[in-house]
């Protein structure tokens, strides 16, 4: 082989569906890189078959750090395809083996191989927030399986793309949530979910049969009004900064540290969880919401549409009052209140059942900021 030239092999299958023929292999990151990573820069801007399809998807800076994070967790996975498309020069196939070798120079200038320049070999079809993620990644063990088409024009590129990205169903937050409840080590993100699984299961819970487990309805339940994902999300804040980072640390075998008394101001629920006393996180949580239900009964109880004390907005709004509220009434964060607690200091906001409508607090967050505001300004709060 030429000095000028640099070729990846690939342990691949060949496999035929209506499309065409395709390969599926497995590359490891740093050679993948290698072959894409110009075209991991370009897709900041338009890709071609994106301009052919009259849509853009750049990259997201926020989700590639993300990712970044992720690699580097102990049970980091990428298990779907990075689809790539390379051109028929660049690609031979030995069926033999079973490798396909994608080629390319290392000088961007014309030759006699008529070859691409190295890092222009393959263009990412889907995958390309993965494969950024890995850029930074320095070992040699994280391999990813690969669909390779070759020489396909950009009406087929087009067409791969849209059956995979806009054809297919995302799966929503509340069942990834759910999930959690099979993982063996302890995470914030399970704590959250046995949390909301508590108070939507027992009976004398104010919650009880009020949450979408899955995000959807359940059959044979009229009074759902709020996402398992709704509950979840906004608890993690009162337990960790990075939720991620915890669960793979308690995955890993390791014990966090505990929380700073600085620290616990802003999440007073830490300790607790790493104290593993989730049953006092719910009972806090019973409490304060039983206290709202008794302080506006009409209103808890009424499922009409323009009602929103038990909407997503006035949860969120109350949810985002507990934390000054729950400081408010301690000695030492940590300690359990009770509902009669809660309950003196809910007495002193100025709003009747009524008043719980999108009128005063229309959809959005500008409502729900309206509402947290107006709990905290009445109680006296910071």
């Amino acid at each position: 082989m030429p000095d000028n030239i640099k070729s990846v092999k690939i342990r691949a299958l060949k496999i035929r569906q209506p499309i065409g023929d395709f390969f599926v292999g497995v590359v490891s990151s740093v050679d993948l890189l290698s072959i894409c990573y110009a075209d991991v820069r370009r897709i900041e801007k338009e890709r071609d078959f994106e301009k052919y399809l009259g849509i853009q998807r750049p990259l997201n800076p926020t989700r590639v750090a993300e990712l970044k994070d992720y690699v580097k967790m102990g049970d980091a996975t990428f298990p779907s395809a990075v689809i790539l498309a390379v051109e028929g020069r660049s690609a031979e196939w030995n069926e033999a083996k079973g490798v396909l070798t994608l080629s390319g120079t290392l000088e961007e200038k014309p030759d006699e191989t008529n070859l691409p320049t190295v890092d222009k070999i393959a263009k990412i079809l889907d995958g390309q927030h993965r494969v950024a993620g890995l850029e930074d990644y320095s070992k040699d063990d994280f391999e990813l399986n690969v669909s390779i088409f070759v020489d396909a024009d950009i009406a087929e590129q087009a067409n791969i793309f849209a059956t995979v990205n806009l054809a297919q169903t995302k799966v929503n937050k509340s069942l990834v949530y759910d999930l959690f409840e099979l993982a063996r080590a302890r995470s914030p993100q399970k704590t959250c979910h046995n949390v909301a699984v508590a108070l939507d299961s027992a009976q004398k819970s104010p919650f009880f049969e009020r949450i979408k487990r899955l995000g959807v309805a359940t059959e044979g339940r009229f009074n759902e009004t709020i996402t398992q994902a709704t509950v979840v999300e906004a608890l993690l804040r009162y337990i960790s900064r990075e939720p991620n980072k915890d669960r793979d640390i308690l995955l890993r075998g390791k014990r966090l540290p505990k929380a700073s008394p600085e620290e616990l101001q802003k999440r007073p629920f830490r300790n607790l969880f790493i104290e593993e006393q989730d049953d006092d996180i719910a009972k806090i949580v019973w409490s304060y919401f039983s206290a709202v239900s008794s302080r506006w009964p009409t209103a808890w109880n009424n499922f009409d549409r323009g009602n929103i004390l038990i909407k997503t907005n006035g949860f969120k709004a109350f949810m985002r009052a507990l934390r000054p509220i729950y400081l408010q009434l301690v000695n030492s964060v940590g300690e359990l209140i009770t509902s009669s607690e809660v309950r003196k200091l809910l007495n002193k906001v100025d709003l009747r059942d009524e008043d719980f409508n999108t009128n005063n607090f229309p959809p959005g967050s500008s409502g729900e900021a309206s509402l947290y505001r107006k709990l905290v300004d009445d109680i006296g709060l910071r």
